[in-house]
């Protein structure tokens, strides 16, 4: 089943291989490096997701909007900019995430408890 939901990690994981140069925060190197990995990895997940879609991806999304949400602190990013767009990224991935995944639930006629 295809979700809206992938499009838009797509399009959310191209925004993070680009924002350390968009924000101006490459001079920090661990958020850099930690933004354009995670960016690329999500891009590949929510493209695989789109094109061959299988539950997984969309838990490796979850996965990957949890870490980038609490990244800054774990990896001590310098950088407020960095913080913030790794903090709001990563909530948005990740709610988006858990709703394709309860989307998947439901559409196999699974009962998803709450």
């Amino acid at each position: 089943m295809k979700h809206w939901q992938d499009s838009t990690n797509a399009v959310l994981g191209g925004w993070l291989i680009v924002a350390p140069l968009a924000l101006g925060f490459q001079s920090d190197l661990v958020a850099m490096a930690n933004t354009a990995i995670v960016g690329v990895l999500l891009l590949a997940a929510a493209l695989g997701a789109i094109f061959v879609p299988r539950p997984w991806e969309d838990w490796t999304e979850t996965v990957l909007g949890l870490w980038l949400a609490v990244s800054p602190w774990v990896l001590g990013f310098a950088s407020t900019l960095a913080r913030v767009n790794a903090v709001v990224i990563g909530l948005v991935v990740l709610t988006l995430a858990l709703w394709a995944l309860q989307d998947w639930g439901t559409s196999t006629g699974e009962k998803i408890a709450h």
